[in-house]
């Protein structure tokens, strides 16, 4: 008898393997935290916390060099998706003076088998806060925001990401 074996897309495992993993997460803070608005900062900076590591092992994996215009940060951006969720945004509506833009999802990879309660949650915050936490390690202060969201009725899921400004190194107190 011989064994069937199914062959499994590691990438799409891992991406599966998040999404419900974060659902769960997601889940049991709403238990713990009577407030949505609470768990949405608590999300905020959880995506903020992932940001500052997962930037060193994209950095190593890429070997990225220094971005010098918003363009491509927003290419480098767009590259960790699909690095390590397996999907791509699609880069849209650059503001005038090129320090804003769009990353547009059909199918935002956190939010597949969700049902949201009409509750204020924003239940995607994880995303900007890891955007932001990933680019403010390598000196660059930018907001991020959803403009669109499936779970809320929208057609797409919208991501907005606005420079601020470029972060000067410094040497922490008492290192020289």
């Amino acid at each position: 008898m011989s064994r069937q074996t199914s062959r499994l897309d590691a990438k799409k495992v891992n991406s599966e393997l998040l999404t419900l993993t974060y659902g769960a997460l997601v889940s049991q803070m709403l238990k713990e935290i009577d407030n949505p608005e609470d768990v949405n900062k608590q999300l905020e900076r959880i995506g903020y916390n992932m940001g500052v590591r997962l930037i060193e092992d994209f950095l190593a994996r890429t070997t990225s060099t220094r971005c010098l215009e918003m363009r491509e940060t927003a290419d480098k951006i767009q590259q960790a998706f699909r690095l390590y969720l397996n999907m791509q945004p699609t880069v849209t509506s650059w503001s005038s003076s090129g320090d804003e833009f769009s990353l547009v999802w059909e199918q935002c990879p956190l939010s597949e088998w969700v049902e949201m309660p009409n509750s204020g949650l924003k239940y995607c915050t994880l995303i900007p806060g890891a955007i932001r936490g990933a680019l403010q390690m390598v000196q660059l202060d930018v907001q991020c925001w959803f403009v669109q969201d499936q779970l809320k009725g929208d057609s797409v899921t919208e991501l907005r990401v606005k420079y601020i400004k470029r972060l000067e190194d410094a040497v922490p107190a008492g290192e020289d």
